[in-house]
């Protein structure tokens, strides 16, 4: 076994007894309580799934086993001379909850290196799909394709042990992510490049590579490795997440669970919103005809967005009370990158206008930026101008943090996922009687 391995092997052994215990000795404690609104509103806010991986703090953002993503950037290992951290380190610390040292990452990054090596079919079934089809569709099928080669579903046919189910699904998840970025990339030059593939270079690490294999030169690099590692995870509850743990609580392999995890992030109010938020971006500039406008100018095309009935895209959040994290991250990047490009200019003055115009008109919860309303404009200042492809680099971020949650899922035992459903004649049984209960938290939907 690797060094990682060995490590998540002791790991998963002192967490069992802690597991065992909450079920066993504390299994009738009551958590939460569920309205109405939460079973009607898309069980929103419910407390009724559990990840070590990441948490969503409403004021706080992300954290990353306990980390903030600041903490992130700051802690983890970095390529020499970069600003960014190794997407590997990330790997390895949600894995097993330390910061790796150079020599952890190193064996990370050999790791993927000894298995990125995509199988011929793969590229096969990516140059069979039609021309038209979007690339989530043909990042989804090809991932699916993948499924015969899963070590668990071999594993688990030959009839082995439940405890042992980790140690194949651990197998299956660094597979793929060792394939995402050539996976990635040849779905790109299959739709934006004629078929004109870059080789991998197998001296590079997973940010680096992707970017040379797009071909785009540095700092697209940096761009990958701050991209991946803000997409990894966003807690067990958002659509691609939840998705990905209810699919391998079925005990479906990593495949099948990871490409049902990317259908789930390819919805317009998920993962595609970041590309939303670029083309209306793009149609402001044309309207504007390129003119950088004043703060009051963007105040009355806000207005008039507003009044019309539309909302202004990449700002509001489900659950955050604050700017984004992962939007001041990239701001950051931005700022030192790219302060003259004229697309930044406009994210840079509706940051400025927007929270106070949604404050006045009072009906957003949160009036804040969030990632999506800066990711695509750094996308698009480097070259990459197909929108329909951000939400694939999403989609492989997105993956590290749900393969990492999935081997826990399987190394604790966690089962079948079953939430039980009512009709609208029970809710109203309920809800009309004169006893009932109402909750006094503020915004109990969310």
């Amino acid at each position: 076994m690797s060094r990682l391995k060995d490590k998540l092997h002791d790991k998963i052994e002192a967490q069992r007894p802690r597991i065992n215990k909450l079920l066993k000795e504390y299994g009738d404690v009551i958590i939460d309580e569920v309205t109405v609104s939460q079973v009607i509103g898309g069980m929103r806010g419910i407390k009724s799934l559990i990840s070590d991986i990441s948490y969503l703090d409403p004021f706080e953002g992300i954290r990353y086993r306990g980390y903030t993503l600041p903490e992130i950037f700051e802690k983890l290992p970095k390529p020499a001379g970069a600003d960014m951290p190794y997407v590997e380190g990330l790997v390895y610390l949600l894995l097993t909850g330390d910061i790796p040292t150079e020599k952890e990452v190193e064996e990370v990054l050999d790791e993927f290196q000894k298995r990125r090596i995509l199988p011929r079919y793969v590229y096969e079934v990516i140059d069979a799909m039609p021309c038209c089809s979007h690339p989530m569709t043909i990042l989804s099928s090809a991932i699916m394709t993948m499924q015969r080669e899963s070590f668990f579903a071999k594993k688990y046919k030959s009839g082995i042990n439940k405890l042992e189910y980790w140690d194949s699904t651990y197998e299956d998840a660094m597979n793929l992510l060792a394939k995402l970025p050539e996976i990635g990339t040849y779905i790109y030059t299959k739709l934006y490049r004629d078929g004109k593939r870059i080789q991998q270079n197998p001296n590079l690490d997973f940010g680096s590579n992707f970017a040379h294999m797009l071909g785009f030169e540095k700092p697209f690099d940096e761009v990958s490795r701050l991209y991946f590692i803000i997409h990894a995870d966003h807690e067990a509850g958002n659509v691609s997440a939840h998705t990905g743990h209810l699919v391998a609580s079925s005990l479906a392999d990593v495949y099948l669970s990871i490409a049902s995890m990317i259908n789930g992030l390819a919805g317009p109010l998920h993962g595609l919103a970041n590309q939303e938020v670029l083309r209306w971006l793009i149609e402001l500039y044309d309207k504007m005809e390129g003119k950088i406008p004043t703060e009051d100018e963007m105040r009355q095309y806000v207005w008039d967005t507003l009044n019309a009935g539309h909302v202004v895209p990449g700002f509001g959040h489900a659950v955050l009370r604050k700017t984004d994290p992962r939007y001041m991250l990239q701001r950051e990047f931005s700022l030192k990158h790219l302060p003259e490009d004229p697309i930044f200019k406009y994210v840079d003055l509706l940051y400025k206008v927007v929270p106070p115009i949604l404050l006045e008109q009072g009906k957003a919860k949160n009036p804040w930026p969030n990632v999506d309303a800066q990711s695509g404009a750094v996308l698009w200042h480097y070259g990459l101008r197909e929108y329909d492809f951000y939400t694939v680099m999403f989609g492989i971020g997105r993956a590290i943090g749900i393969c990492a949650n999935i081997v826990w899922d399987r190394a604790l035992g966690f089962p079948l996922e079953r939430p039980k459903s009512i009709t609208t004649d029970m809710v109203e049984k309920v809800a009309f009687n004169p006893k009932a209960k109402r909750s006094k938290k503020k915004g109990s939907a969310e």
